[in-house]
């Protein structure tokens, strides 16, 4: 555990450079090139987190006044997502989750029920944090391995399934790239669903409003840049800011709808010529096969869409959670962090921003209910691995990510609330699951041998 710990404490900056420089070098790539992949994921990565602390930071503030001046007080308090991986590595299943995956990811690479090579490690902690909490429910290390694996499983499968649509709406810079990351693949079924839901409304189903066609009909108000000071009005208009505090937050979320994209592609830069290397070595040696490259969503969060639904967001959600019937808990800590609900939506949603917000909004509401549910057991687990996390007089805590997340409470309320059922039902959609992955890999394969006259 020491030395996983170890690992986990030098941070993606560090982990995902050492990552790149080996797997490089492992592609015959040299040292130069391999090294430099790795460094501009890297320092993306710190930029990454300079620009989402100047977000926090800024957003903290705003949230915590309109909390105050609305009354928006409820029993369970957000502690963030830190906390919930603190869980999530604290106890046994998390101590062997990245060893545990990989060698998963690997059987089901040689059985082709997936084909993402998962290197998104710091990730992992997704999985251990179902498992931990698992294994705290029913004292039982093998369930909460259990509720791990198939969390991992699910997630990998749907890294897969989404992948063609991910290359074609981002853009070629992620050929070959999957987004296995357990909080982002929970809302494919929300946007594929909703998506197919608007389509019947007369109406809304017209409205066809996306990043470029912001800007066409809006004009310079469609700009990001400007959306970030729209967006920073209303909030501190919502938080009752003075004039002066009001424009500093729109000049900050203008900088943030700015800079986040341009850093953002700085893991582009690093990824290609590894994605680029490794498919021209599997063309090489594997006719028919192909292989994606797992890697953080970190990598496409700094589209405009994803951004301005996300801001907007906040205090949607924030005076929601007040009315919704059932509801404890009230996102605080973990609002920066919604930027993550929609990276694999907005392929499905082809980018428009009324359907990616309606998307949005839907899972907020089913996300705040899943971690009023699930607050009990994160409490208690948080008060076995770091109980000073738990502000005093505080006596229930949980965070959006990832004890909001539907596929959270679906695992865990099938692993530890319906008997030796539960999980024989779990197993059995996820061996369905890694089945019909295998047939559309197999087809996959077949077709490019057949273009190819092989």
């Amino acid at each position: 555990m020491g030395v996983i710990n170890y690992i986990l404490s030098l941070g993606a900056s560090v982990m995902m450079p050492i990552i790149f420089l080996i797997l490089g070098l492992l592609l015959g790539m040299g040292i130069g090139k391999s090294l430099k992949s790795g460094l501009s994921v890297g320092v993306g990565f710190v930029g990454l987190s300079v620009i989402t602390q100047l977000l926090t930071d800024n957003i903290g503030p705003a949230v915590t006044a309109m909390v105050k001046t609305y009354g928006l007080h409820l029993h369970t308090l957000d502690i963030g997502w830190p906390a919930a991986s603190a869980v999530a590595f604290g106890t046994e299943v998390g101590a062997i989750i990245i060893p545990l995956g990989l060698v998963v990811n690997v059987i089901m690479l040689l059985t082709k029920t997936t084909k993402t090579l998962n290197i998104d490690l710091w990730n992992y902690w997704h999985f251990a944090f179902i498992g931990s909490i698992v294994s705290m429910a029913t004292k039982s290390f093998a369930w909460g391995a259990f509720a791990a694996i198939v969390t991992y499983i699910i997630t990998l499968v749907g890294a897969d399934r989404s992948q063609k649509a991910v290359e074609k709406f981002y853009g070629d810079g992620l050929t070959g790239i999957s987004l296995p990351q357990a909080f982002c693949v929970t809302y494919i079924p929300f946007a594929i669903a909703i998506n197919w839901v608007i389509e019947k409304i007369p109406g809304l189903n017209k409205i066809d409003l996306d990043a470029d066609k912001m800007q066409k009909r809006f004009g310079i108000l469609g700009d990001p840049i400007f959306l970030g000071v729209i967006v920073g009005i209303i909030i501190g208009v919502l938080a009752r800011y003075t004039v002066a505090k009001t424009l500093q937050l729109s000049i900050i979320l203008a900088a943030v709808m700015v800079l986040i994209p341009r850093i953002t592609g700085l893991f582009i830069e690093g990824l290609k010529p590894i994605s680029e290397r490794s498919q021209e070595l599997i063309a090489k040696h594997l006719p028919g096969r192909s292989f994606n490259i797992g890697m953080s969503p970190a990598l496409v969060i700094g589209h405009p869409v994803t951004l301005v639904c996300s801001l907007l967001l906040i205090p949607t959600i924030l005076f929601l959670s007040v009315v919704i019937p059932g509801n404890e808990f009230l996102p605080l800590a973990s609002l920066s962090g919604l930027i993550y609900i929609f990276p694999l939506v907005l392929p499905y949603t082809k980018g428009n921003v009324v359907r990616t917000f309606i998307v949005g909004l839907v899972a907020m509401i089913v996300g705040v209910l899943s971690a009023t549910t699930l607050a009990g057991i994160f409490t208690s687990a948080v008060k076995v691995v770091q109980a000073s996390l738990i502000p005093a007089g505080t006596t229930s805590v949980a965070s959006v990510d990832f004890a909001a997340s539907p596929l959270t409470w679906l695992v865990y309320q099938g692993t530890t609330h319906l008997s030796i059922v539960g999980p024989i039902i779990i197993a059995v959609v996820v061996i369905a699951l890694m089945m019909f992955n295998r047939s559309k890999i197999v087809a996959e394969e077949k077709a490019v041998l057949a273009a190819e006259g092989k």
